[in-house]
């Protein structure tokens, strides 16, 4: 049997999400006490990765075994686990069912602050510049119209392509944050900071909107701005059909 399982993390003290050698990961410490409550090696699998120093709000693994789980499996799960990771939910899934492939989309939120705080270090990127929330719009509509983002993309990654369909890309104001959101049917390593960063460059004159435009058809990382820092990042969500749930 296979179940998906909901993953929210604080990704402060890990190197990423995917197992590394001599490196303390999101996935290793998951996949470490999930073997333990079930007695034997059981591997997970994810929706996909994410940097050093990414959070999660809902990342998604699979994972396979040969007798039902149910709410006690995640209690047991949980008690094992740091504070700094938390299991949500166990879902059986059609047997075939893949975490990362039979994602539909993917859901990431930027988080950023202007009003220093001691209290959301590490959660929030500070920046103390006003953001021209319109004009950033407006730059999201041009995300959304393009469909290469080469240029946002990490230079050394194995990628048959860089096609990206952007579903939805947007700023607002929310208390003392401004969020950024982006979703989309596949995202490349390093594409979200990015493009935040790169938008930020924008909001601060460093380049025009008719740049901004520009980059996108340079195919070249060098052109884009630099990278926002990784700990204003959050995989917030990872959507599937519901035909590869049971019930």
């Amino acid at each position: 049997m296979r179940y998906f399982i909901d993953i929210s993390y604080n990704g402060k003290n890990y190197h990423g999400w995917q197992i590394q050698k001599n490196a303390v990961t999101v996935q290793s410490t998951i996949q470490d006490v999930i073997s333990k409550i079930l007695g034997k090696s059981t591997d997970i699998v994810g929706s996909g990765r994410t940097d050093t120093g990414v959070h999660a709000k809902s990342q998604v693994a699979h994972f396979d075994v040969n007798k039902e789980v149910d709410n006690d499996f995640i209690y047991r799960v949980n008690a094992f686990l740091p504070q700094d990771i938390s299991i949500n939910s166990v879902n059986q899934v059609v047997d075939n069912s893949h975490a990362r492939f039979d994602a539909i989309s993917r859901e990431y939120i930027y988080k950023i602050h202007d009003l220093k705080s001691p209290f959301v270090d590490g959660l929030s990127t500070f920046y103390n510049k006003k953001i021209n929330m319109d004009l950033i719009n407006e730059a999201c509509s041009t995300i959304m119209k393009n469909s290469d983002f080469q240029s946002f993309s990490k230079v050394k990654t194995e990628v048959k392509n860089f096609n990206c369909i952007i579903f939805h890309a947007s700023i607002r104001r929310k208390n003392n944050f401004y969020l950024f959101k982006f979703c989309a049917n596949r995202f490349l390593r390093g594409m979200v900071r990015a493009l935040v960063g790169t938008l930020l460059q924008l909001n601060e004159g460093k380049i025009n909107l008719k740049e901004f435009k520009l980059i996108f058809e340079k195919k070249n990382r060098e052109y884009a701005g630099p990278s926002a820092p990784p700990y204003g990042l959050y995989l917030n969500k990872v959507n599937y059909n519901s035909d590869i749930f049971h019930g």
